[in-house]
């Protein structure tokens, strides 16, 4: 063999043991294994990890809940776990029986994630980080880590190490029950998405809670009073309902063409429930009903929206299943306990394409209400509520609702944002020429596209 060949290949045998030693990191710092018997006492790789699964949204929970536990003992620590890559598609045991041949996971700083508590709010949130603390007399060691999706890892985890397996337990019964108690999302605002990786959850978005009164809903008289005395009426009187034997959990359906107002009534409703969790699914997210159940069980009072229900009412390629999704929501809300203080709020612009299923499943929702066109006098009303102070006459307002019928909310918000930029464009202030001759050109033979696109229907009224 030539003699610099032979140099190449021991020189670079020997680059390959040490990069598999953690050389990056170093051989002189303290080691995983060493730092792990040293604070139980006993060898380490000869106990058993007890693992406990967590959905990653959760993991700013755990983060919340793990800080409060490890803080009750003043010589707690906090530390990473370096050793490069390996460390995130190792287990904890893993880990352990690799440093018994040779020093491969030196300690470090921990990993963290910054993730939202709130509208506004943000939390540094372990990532990957070794706990070592004293829980109930007894020395305990806590691996925690968030998922890795994009490399298989699909939930965040805590790993436990414990002398005694009574200890483990009892340690992670009680980070449940924090969890619950201590839980961010709880009276939140929340929507969810769907992960690109997996049927799973890939994150929470916090949702600023609606600020409406009733006067800025514009419904047919005592409608509105009817859909919240049944969506929150109902929770306000939860200790009457469960000495009687009744059950909390409620469903409501909204129906009606596109633009009266039902996604309106829904933040109505969020605007009134201040303290109760809300969880928001539309589009895609629709499919992941089963964790918002989960969510809203764990976290009532709550709310669960489902906006328009009719794009999973009959398409079994929504799901993750055999049968169409709807059949998911509807066995999610019947699998709610009785006293479960839980509203499912559903939204559609095609009722008939959900009627079948819901009479198949009855009980699920107890009350249907929809939500029409508005009359001339709800127009008129819309129109006022819209203008928000402009100048516009009551008989130009009435002259305008008078020739809208058939017309949605929308189509009355749109207006007046005509009659604005009209006036606008010819830099003038917005008043009553501007709105007849908005209500001229919506109402025109060529903007009968417009008209539909904002869910109208001329023919009515």
């Amino acid at each position: 063999m030539d003699e610099k060949l032979g140099k190449f290949i021991e020189d670079f045998g020997t680059l390959t043991r040490l990069s598999q030693l953690g050389f990056d990191h170093g051989d002189d710092g303290e080691q995983l294994l060493q730092a792990l018997t040293g604070h139980l006492a006993v060898p380490a790789h000869e106990l058993s990890v007890v693992t406990e699964e967590i959905p990653q949204h959760r993991l700013v929970d755990v983060d919340i809940v793990m800080e409060g536990l490890a803080g009750r003992d003043p010589d707690r620590r906090l530390v990473g776990i370096g050793g490069g890559d390996q460390r995130h598609h190792m287990s904890f045991s893993d880990m352990l029986q690799q440093s018994r041949s040779y020093p491969r996971f030196p300690l470090s700083q921990p990993d963290y994630s910054n993730l939202a508590t709130g509208p506004d709010q943000q939390r540094q949130a372990v990532a990957l980080g070794l706990w070592l603390f004293s829980y109930a007399g007894s020395p305990i060691a806590v691996l925690q880590r968030g998922a890795k999706i994009e490399r298989g890892r699909q939930t965040a985890s805590l790993e436990v190490l414990a002398t005694h397996p009574a200890v483990a337990s009892r340690f992670l019964a009680e980070v449940r029950r924090e969890m619950e108690h201590k839980s961010v999302f709880k009276g939140q605002v929340i929507s969810l998405s769907a992960s690109d990786y997996g049927p799973g959850i890939s994150g929470v978005t916090f949702i600023r809670r609606p600020q409406l009164a009733n006067s800025d809903v514009v419904l047919p008289d005592g409608l509105l009073s009817k859909v919240e005395s049944h969506t929150l009426g109902i929770a306000r009187q939860a200790d009457i309902l469960a000495a009687h034997g009744q059950h909390l959990k409620r469903g409501l359906l909204l129906y009606g063409p596109p633009g009266t107002g039902k996604t309106h009534t829904v933040r109505y409703l969020l605007s009134q429930s201040e303290g109760t969790t809300a969880v928001l699914l539309s589009g895609g997210s629709l499919a992941r009903i089963s964790e918002a159940a989960k969510i809203a069980r764990a976290l009532a009072p709550s709310i669960v929206v489902l906006e328009d229900c009719d794009l999973i009412a009959e398409d079994r390629s929504f799901g993750h299943g055999p049968k169409p999704l709807l059949f998911e929501v509807l066995d999610a809300m019947d699998g709610l306990d009785n006293d479960a203080d839980v509203a499912f709020v559903l939204t559609t612009n095609r009722v008939e394409l959900l009627e079948r299923a819901l009479v198949q499943r009855p009980g699920r929702v107890d009350l249907a209400v929809e939500i029409p066109l508005p009359s001339k006098h709800e127009r008129v009303e819309l129109l006022r509520l819209y203008s928000n102070g402009i100048a516009f006459s009551a008989s130009a307002i009435e002259a305008a609702a008078g020739r809208t019928a058939g017309t949605t909310a929308s189509f009355a918000k749109e207006l007046i944002r005509r009659s604005v930029v009209a006036a606008a464009l010819a830099d003038e202030t917005p008043g009553d020429p501007h709105l007849g001759t908005a209500v001229g050109q919506l109402m025109a033979d060529g903007e009968a596209l417009t008209r539909s696109l904002l869910g109208s229907n001329r023919s009515a009224e």
